[in-house]
This record gives C-alpha cells, structure tokens and sequence, in this order.
C-alpha cells in the first residue's frame, strides 16, 4: 500500500515548460522527499487519449493500492478523471485531493455542473490563491483550502540585491507564447527608448518557446530592435542568479485566470519586483508599489507608460526589492506541503 499515488503530467523534454507540469514534478518530488519515495508512486497523464483503457486500469489500481491519491489535471483531463477516481473508489477508503494549477477552474464548474458535483466528493481541492477560494465556495464547496504555489529556490540575501542603472534591464521568465504578452513586453522597451531618443531599457526575454507558436515567435524576432534579446532557457534551480540582475520582470499575461505564477516566485526569490497586467488574483500574489506594480488587464499601452515612469525614478523599483525577498519566503516548499501534508490520512 502506497502513502500517495500522484496523477497528473509528468512530460518533460520541448514540451515540459508548460505550468501544469512544472507543478506536478515539484509536488511529487517534495512528496517523495518527505515522505520516502518507497511511499510516492506516480501515474503519468499524458497522452492518455492514445491509450485510454490502459490508464483506466492503472487508475483503478492506484485507488486500490494507494491511501491517498492527489490529482493534478488541466481541461482536458478535467473531464473524465474526477469521475473516473469516484468510480475507482465506492467505499472511499482512498482520500481523493485535487490540486489545481492556475485559476481557471471555477469558470469552468460553472459550466459543467456534473464535474463540479463530483468534485465536491473529494476530500479536499487546493487552490492557490483566496480569490479562487472565495469563488469556489460560492459555487458551494466546502472541501477548498488554499495552499500557494510553491517552488524550491535559492533566496537571495538583502547584501546581494542589485541596484540597476541606465540602461535598465527588464526581463521576461515565461513560456513564449503570445498570451504570455511577450509581444507587449517588446513593442514596450522599444517605445520607451524611441521617446527618450537613446537606449535607456533593455529587454531580455527567457523561457522555452511554446512548439505550437514557434512561427509565431520567429516573426517577432525579425523585428527586434538592437535593445531586444531572446536568452534561451534557464535550468532549474538557477533562476534567482539570473534575475537578479534585473531592474524588474515584466509579466503582461493575457491569461485571465491565471493563480500564482511561477515567474512571480522566481523574481520574488532573487528580490526583483514585478510589472503586470492585473489578471484575476493579481492582488493575492503581487502587493501594488510594495513588490511589484500593476496596471489595468488588456491595456498594453499602459505597460509603456509604467516603464517611461520607472526610468525617470529608478527607486522607485529599488525601494521594493527587501519587500520581494520576504515575500519569497510565502512561495517555499517548507510552507506549500505543509498544508498538503497535514491533511493527507
């Protein structure tokens, strides 16, 4: 009998970028460590539709065989395995948890009440920010506790924070992807420094390229400025040296619902402050002009005008820097399993 079965996506490789996956992996392997990798079995999700009936055996057993199973799905296997894990379970002497990834789940219970009435079965559905929670329970759940996403990085001591001058280094640490907002990000610095008359910022953009958009990427490319730099990828783990470095990391998702990113954390924990478009939980995660600065969703025009402000008072964004290292120490794994630990049976 396993203490733990995890269900979710376990791809890595081109494709291993995208948050869904990130988070699984981390979860499972903060499990594994704290409970013995003997207890932690993992049941890989992706491209299940290929072989359907074989993942359904596995379910079942892990159901079987498992005290607890958390789940981790996106919309696509939101549809099946709620129900499915139920199924597998008639005397629920296996705790079902389900752990979601962003913020995009209550739009969609509210459309699809059978998974929702499902979902409510569970023990418990963590959810990463209170906006969600909030939203949850007035679908009318009573089984969802928040517990923030969470990443294992180095924290960047207040003796090593970097003070920026001219020309200003922004960055992007996402997936690349348009609704990441990496165009606006662009079209931004290149503005910023067409009305200055020099280069006063540069921008720095990192992070896997999404396989689907790689046309898409390429074009953009072909028109970046001198000032404007595709960096690659960064290797786990790594990230707090390299964004150190920055003035600010932009974030200009076009994702609504998006929960706690994992570029959040990350600036966070090498004490850089965020600029954003303000998605739903915005003011769950980032706290505006303490660690970061926000401006109105879906207006990228406002995003230049933040940036012509930081260049002409550059402490502005380094008076916020001791503020992100110690919200940084919200985003550890010690705080995340925690919660998780506490309410497995």
């Amino acid at each position: 009998m396993k203490k733990v079965t995890v269900i979710g996506k376990f791809i890595t490789g081109a494709l291993a970028a995208d948050g869904q996956s990130i988070k699984t992996r981390i979860i499972t392997n903060e499990l594994e460590k704290a409970l013995g990798a003997e207890q932690v079995q993992r049941l890989d999700t992706y491209g299940w539709k290929k072989a359907p009936l074989k993942l359904f055996l596995r379910t079942f057993s892990a159901v079987r065989n498992s005290a607890n199973v958390v789940f981790m799905t996106d919309a696509g296997g939101i549809k099946v395995f709620p129900w499915l894990l139920l199924l597998a379970n008639p005397f629920g002497k296996c705790a079902l948890h389900y752990v979601v990834v962003g913020g995009w789940l209550i739009g969609y219970l509210q459309k699809h009440r059978f998974i929702a009435g499902c979902l409510k079965r569970f023990q418990w559905i963590f959810v990463e920010t209170e906006t969600m929670q909030a939203g949850m329970e007035a679908l009318g759940f009573q089984n969802v506790y928040r517990m923030p996403n969470f990443k294992e990085l180095p924290l960047l001591s207040e003796a090593d924070l970097v003070r920026c001058a001219e020309p200003y280094k922004f960055c992007t640490f996402s997936r690349v992807m348009e609704e990441k907002g990496i165009a606006e990000a662009v079209n931004a610095v290149a503005e910023v420094n067409r009305r200055y008359g020099r280069t006063v910022c540069k921008l720095d953009i990192y992070g896997q390229t999404d396989p689907a958009q790689t046309e898409w990427f390429d074009r953009l490319r072909n028109r970046f400025s001198p000032e404007i730099r595709y960096c690659g990828t960064v290797p786990y783990g790594q990230s707090t040296d390299v964004v150190k470095e920055y003035h600010a990391l932009l974030f200009p998702t076009k994702f609504y619902t998006e929960g706690i990113p994992g570029t959040v954390i990350d600036a966070y924990a090498a004490g850089v402050p965020v600029v954003a478009s303000r998605w739903e939980s915005f003011d769950d995660v980032i706290v505006h002009e303490k660690t970061g600065i926000g401006y109105p969703f879906d207006q990228p025009e406002a995003l230049t005008q933040i940036l012509t402000e930081l260049i002409a008072d550059p402490a502005r964004i380094y008076n916020m820097k001791k503020n992100c290292l110690r919200e940084a120490e919200k985003y550890t794994p010690e705080k995340g399993l925690t919660i998780l630990l506490s309410r497995l049976a």
